[in-house]
């Protein structure tokens, strides 16, 4: 009795555990974001695929929306056919600001955002009014909507 007392005790330890480490993440945030730039526009030159580059952090409930469709959802085969694609952590909007700001693309509208690039890594398209920051609200179909949009703006 005391063993499966105490076996029943580890295991809910560990399942506490497992859930306040939370969800697993989705940006790199210690990555290097402007060599991962340039090795995915590398990787674009000879696909001759423009680059999407998604700004967000894995706080972000509407960041996890949108990286589930790109795996998953309608919008899946699309990006994966049109782009390539970089993901860039902003923290808590501390992070890499300088990169999006770069490209055109205020943070302060909401995240996530976007910017395609061509392969030389001139801007095509940036989210400039918080496009995406209601993913989770714009569902599956209108992030795919959003994105074919896009893709036949470049």
């Amino acid at each position: 009795m005391r063993r499966h007392f105490l076996a029943a005790t580890l295991l809910a330890t560990l399942g506490l555990a497992a859930h306040a480490a939370g969800p697993a993440p989705i940006y790199n945030e210690s990555a290097d974001a402007k060599a991962e730039i340039r090795a995915t526009l590398d990787e674009a030159a000879k696909a001759k695929l423009p680059v999407l580059v998604v700004f967000g952090a894995n706080w972000c409930g509407d960041c996890r929306m949108l990286d589930a469709a790109f795996k998953g959802g309608a919008s899946a085969p699309l990006i994966a056919k049109s782009y390539k694609v970089v993901k860039v952590d902003v923290g808590r909007f501390d992070h890499n600001v300088d990169i999006a700001e770069a490209y055109g693309v205020p943070l302060k509208k909401g995240i996530p955002a976007v910017a395609v690039l061509s392969p030389q890594g001139k801007v095509l398209y940036a989210t400039t009014g918080g496009e995406l920051a209601d993913a989770r609200k714009m569902g599956d179909q209108g992030v795919y909507e959003f994105f074919e949009r896009v893709s036949k703006t470049h």
